[in-house]
């Protein structure tokens, strides 16, 4: 290809907007345009690069047994109601009518459509199991799309489902999935981490998501050295010890205007972990009293997983007050008998703790649970974080941001289930199928490669198992006869043995040249300049690396194998 017959817009400044390194270089390398907020045009250099990617997909996806269909975007909302999803996937979900007032969905995900297809087609054990899986474009109504296409209203994404006779096959499915996502994200040269993660609305009772090293990641992920664990900061769990103490007296203290853990900590000169935190919370399943050690903050999808809720939001002042008969900021759990409490699990064992004494500007010291209140259920409820003793090991976490590229589940039967899809067992038995679900966010995952590969001071590295071009010529003296006939001669030669290689021909300034091949990013650039001329060498630049070397025209042939 020619440079100067190749659509790339490339232009110099950035929208304000373009908060992270994958945003820019994707507008001022000519990757992307913008066509609403969320909602991108995918140009050329970008369409290839995707594709290459979902090519890689398709390949590990096959070779573990999956099955390529193509599902509707528009899914009738009658399938949705069937899982009650329809109902509690928020405001996210894009819900539209057609001419005859009928309701549809723009599919975010598609564990509806696709339970239906198998339950109208697969209806013995003797079929099982059969993994389906499409690449395909979803939409989320994102309250705040950003970062281009890293969070966009519009996205591409690869999704699979798993449908199995057993609980135990269908792990094997998911395990199957597992190792499949690792050789995907392994041959993308992309630096990850499989962690433990929540599984929020898809449901089910195991997930990993699969993360990106990258600073500019949204994710939080907590992981242990000493042996390996990691998870998603929604989900991380913490092993904590409270040292044991003979019991003191509960007492009471004046504490006037002391509200804050931080100000009823400082007033009694305490440590904030030996203050009982209580936050009266609304559920669908009515008030609950959630307790959390001082030094820790509710983390409501850990909460809602731990307690089987949906929603978990914060009472109000009047509601606070009707229910503990004292203002918020001095609620305790001592003499609270109407609504059940819940502890974190770093409360057990917690001996003479502070807690709000349910009265006006008061606090009841040497608290102990059992004695003094009734601990409904203990649970992990409160965020873990960095230098906490791993669940695991009791090792130190430590943190890092990432990227969610991909994201594993094993369901179970929520959608089975609740959509009456069945087969017949060997025993001649209608049974439930158990599945499982698997995301990859396939514009996701190119923006995660610039974020890891994109250097401010040597350009970007695209790999060569996904790079637009496999090398880029560049003519630096477009005037010089001798210079435009051996690229284009080199150029033909690489054409000729299979390669795919850009000329960059143009007669313009080298350090627009330059600065546009850096954000090309081919895993090589060779150069003609002066040196050429001189020697007859080409400059590689290997971008893996970036080494530069002179070589001959048969070390260039030599590099491509």
């Amino acid at each position: 290809m020619k440079r100067s017959h190749f659509f790339i817009p490339t232009q110099k400044e950035v929208p304000q907007d373009a908060e992270i390194v994958s945003h820019q270089i994707m507008i001022k390398g000519g990757y992307i345009r913008k066509t609403a907020a969320g909602i991108y045009t995918l140009l050329p250099i970008a369409l290839k690069i995707q594709k290459k990617i979902e090519n890689i997909i398709r390949k590990h996806m096959n070779a573990a047994g999956a099955y390529e269909i193509y599902m509707p975007v528009l899914s009738p909302a009658e399938l949705w109601m069937e899982t009650g999803r329809y109902q509690i996937y928020g405001k996210e979900l894009m819900r539209i009518k057609d001419r005859h007032d009928r309701d549809f969905v723009l599919g975010p995900t598609h564990e509806e459509i696709v339970t239906d297809i198998v339950r109208k087609n697969i209806k013995s054990y003797k079929e099982l199991p059969v993994c389906l899986y499409q690449i395909q474009t979803k939409f989320r109504d994102e309250v705040r799309p950003r970062f281009g296409i890293m969070r966009g209203r519009e996205f591409t994404m690869k999704d699979a489902y798993s449908f199995d006779a057993s609980p135990e096959k269908a792990v094997e499915s998911y395990l199957k999935m597992e190792k499949a996502y690792n050789d995907i994200f392994s041959e993308l040269e992309l630096e990850y981490s499989e962690v433990e993660a929540q599984s929020g609305p898809i449901g089910g009772s195991t997930s990993k998501e699969f993360m990106v090293h990258a600073s500019s990641g949204e994710d939080k992920i907590l992981s242990c050295a000493r042996c390996g664990y990691a998870a998603n900061i929604e989900k991380a769990g913490a092993k904590y010890d409270n040292p044991d103490e003979p019991l003191k007296e509960l007492a009471e203290a004046e504490t006037r205007d002391k509200k804050s853990v931080e100000d009823v900590a400082a007033f009694m000169n305490m440590k904030p972990e030996k203050i009982i935190k209580t936050i009266i919370a609304k559920t669908e399943k009515g008030f609950r009293a959630l307790l959390l050690r001082g030094d820790r903050e509710l983390n409501t999808e850990k909460a809602k997983a731990a307690l089987g809720l949906l929603e978990i939001v914060f009472a109000t002042e009047a509601e606070i007050e009707k229910i503990t008969k004292a203002p918020q900021g001095f609620s305790g759990p001592v003499g609270l008998e109407d609504i059940p409490v819940i502890a974190d699990v770093s409360l057990q064992g917690l001996r003479n703790a502070a807690a709000g004494a349910n009265k006006k500007d008061m606090h009841f010291l040497n608290v102990n649970a059992e004695r003094d209140f009734r601990v409904e259920e203990y649970a992990d409820i409160a965020f873990a974080k960095e230098g906490d003793a791993c669940v695991k090991c009791g090792g130190e976490l430590r943190s890092f941001s990432g990227i969610e590229v991909g994201h594993i589940f094993v369901l179970g039967t929520k959608y089975s289930k609740s959509m009456s899809a069945r087969f017949l067992d060997e025993n001649g038995k209608e049974q439930i199928y158990h599945m499982g679900c698997y995301g990859i966010g396939v514009g996701r995952t190119m923006a995660s490669v610039i974020e890891q590969k994109y250097s401010q001071d040597k350009g970007m590295y695209w790999p060569s198992c996904i790079a637009p071009f496999d090398a880029e010529i560049l003519v630096m003296n477009c005037k010089n006869e001798d210079a435009v006939k051996a690229g284009q001669a080199l150029y033909e030669k690489m054409k000729a043995a299979g390669l795919d290689p850009v000329i960059d021909e143009r007669n313009i300034n080298a350090g627009i040249k330059f600065a546009e091949s850096d954000l090309l990013g081919t895993p090589f650039r060779i150069v003609l300049g002066n040196r050429f001329l001189e020697t007859g060498k080409y400059e590689v630049l290997k971008r893996k690396t970036f080494e530069k070397t002179e070589m001959t025209e048969e070390e260039v042939m030599a590099l491509f194998g």
